[in-house]
């Protein structure tokens, strides 16, 4: 039989029999070889019982078959006559050279960019700033005379946590050669914190926002960009309003600018309850896992999602995080709303500064966020929905990255520097950008 690439070479000249009973592979070996070689040791110490082969496709192996079962598989009726096999042509068979698969490693196989989450607590100078309600850490990240990006967190989590795997990011670490970041992380949840004391008041929502003066004073900042994610943008846009010239721009994402409803001041008091009483429950993890990462988080990224139940078990202080959600969920309204163009100006007023209202298509956040939408000025307002997605930050770093260097780039920030940077984006993240 002529040889066919992944088919068999006849041992016996001058026959092109297609069910030939001795053949050798010349394809790659497969679980069948470690049976045909097994099988044929065994028939050939039977005393010579005859043999036989199925027929077989092109991309498989034959199949001996004893004399036995002949009639089973309807071989003496349908089988044309062949040679009978003998004892040692059967032994050949079974001891037919095998090629073994060589092992394949994969060897010199690194990322262009490795996202180094831990190195950004490493890469940070960490400051306690006084404040009228205690100290609150500071971590200083960049060149502190470039222009600022003030930064804070969400419920759960702290500096580190919140922004590492972000701001590792490959473009935003270009945008970082031209700002520098402050992050501010609320009182007693940074990690390894101690817990605060029983008499100690933590602090509302709008004396949170105050906080942030203190920062801007301690380090003589005129003016921040702000970047808010979940209670942090709720935060960041309290400070905004009260402060608008100390805020150049905002980048909201996942902000709430309405008081709390029944239902989440129900479940978070409850959390809080436990949190302070029986630690952090199973109960307060899949809480705050629905917070972060919406419905059905398991069916995510995998490492990404046992990363923060792992830090939410392990890593945050019950006691001082129930406070922290005891403010939240007692947060009065915005109050802001959108004025038509034309109308008389009234008490109610809006952001006066650009602002950019981020969210996961995956979010439990993305009404309140179109909410806040409808809230703020067009003029000056972007609403951007990120696919396939429910923490933007984690999740599609490489198009909020693009988003939020476009939105500085179009305020007019290091807009001649910015302009490399795409450069640097690797042909990945280019390639998602376009979906």
């Amino acid at each position: 039989m002529p040889q066919v690439e992944g088919g068999y070479i006849s041992l016996v000249n001058g026959t092109q029999n297609v069910y030939n009973e001795t053949t050798e592979p010349t394809g790659p070996q497969s679980v069948f070889d470690s049976v045909k070689r097994a099988i044929g040791q065994v028939v050939g110490s039977n005393g010579g019982q005859d043999v036989a082969l199925l027929p077989t496709t092109k991309t498989s192996q034959p199949v001996i078959v004893g004399s036995r079962d002949r009639d089973k598989f309807g071989l003496n009726s349908k089988m044309p006559s062949a040679p009978t096999q003998t004892a040692e042509e059967a032994r050949l068979l079974g001891a037919m050279p095998v090629d073994p698969m060589d092992d394949i490693e994969l060897r010199s196989v690194q990322l262009q960019f490795p996202n180094a989450r831990g190195s950004l607590a490493d890469s940070c100078d960490l400051r306690r700033v006084p404040t009228d309600k205690g100290d609150i850490l500071v971590a200083i990240q960049g060149d502190t005379t470039k222009p600022p990006i003030l930064t804070y967190h969400d419920l759960g989590l702290n500096y580190a946590t919140s922004f590492a795997g972000f701001f590792n990011f490959p473009v935003m670490r270009g945008i970082l050669e031209h700002f520098c970041v402050y992050h501010v992380t609320a009182p007693g949840q940074e990690d390894g914190a101690p817990t605060l004391p029983e008499d100690y008041i933590y602090p509302t929502m709008d004396e949170l926002a105050s906080q942030i003066q203190y920062v801007l004073t301690h380090f003589g900042l005129k003016s921040v960009i702000g970047f808010g994610v979940g209670a942090g943008a709720n935060i960041m846009a309290r400070f905004a309003l009260h402060n608008p010239d100390k805020v150049g721009a905002l980048c909201l994402i996942n902000c709430v600018s309405t008081s709390s409803g029944w239902i989440e001041w129900g479940y978070q008091s409850f959390n809080a309850r436990f949190l302070r009483t029986k630690g952090m429950t199973q109960s307060v993890v899949d809480y705050l896992m629905w917070h972060h990462f919406g419905r059905n988080p398991d069916e995510r990224n995998h490492d990404l999602v046992q990363m923060y139940k792992t830090h939410f078990e392990r890593a945050v202080n019950p006691t001082n995080l129930a406070m922290f959600i005891n403010s939240y969920i007692h947060r009065n309204d915005l109050n802001i709303a959108r004025t038509p163009s034309g109308s008389p100006q009234t008490s109610t007023a809006t952001l006066k500064m650009p602002v950019m209202n981020i969210t996961g298509a995956l979010s439990p956040h993305v009404d309140d966020t179109v909410t806040l939408n409808g809230r703020l000025d067009p003029t000056n307002s972007t609403w951007m929905k990120i696919s396939d997605c429910a923490m933007v930050l984690e999740e599609q770093p490489a198009k909020l990255a693009e988003a939020f260097r476009l939105f500085l780039q179009g305020e007019g920030y290091a807009v001649g520097a910015l302009q490399k940077l795409s450069r640097r984006c690797t042909i990945g993240s280019l390639s998602s950008l376009k979906e």
